[in-house]
């Protein structure tokens, strides 16, 4: 159970690099799982801003080819 409400996910990795990655977000000073979420969230946001790009792109293209006709 989490303390936030947000539901537990599992992922596989293996042991050696997770007691690195334990010593990693130690040293700065981070859970990791906080560590986690926040790449997870760059790179969502990213992805989400890429599409809205992707989409306004499309949206003049329909709109000249529509002129075209």
């Amino acid at each position: 159970m989490t303390t936030k409400g947000t539901p537990g996910r599992m992922v596989r990795i293996e042991d050696d690099v997770w007691k690195d990655y334990g010593q990693l977000c130690e040293e700065k000073g981070i859970a990791r799982a906080a560590d986690i979420r926040m790449y997870v969230v760059r790179q969502v946001t990213a992805w989400r801003k890429e599409q809205t790009r992707q989409g306004a792109i499309q949206r003049r293209l329909d709109k000249l080819n529509a002129s075209d006709d």
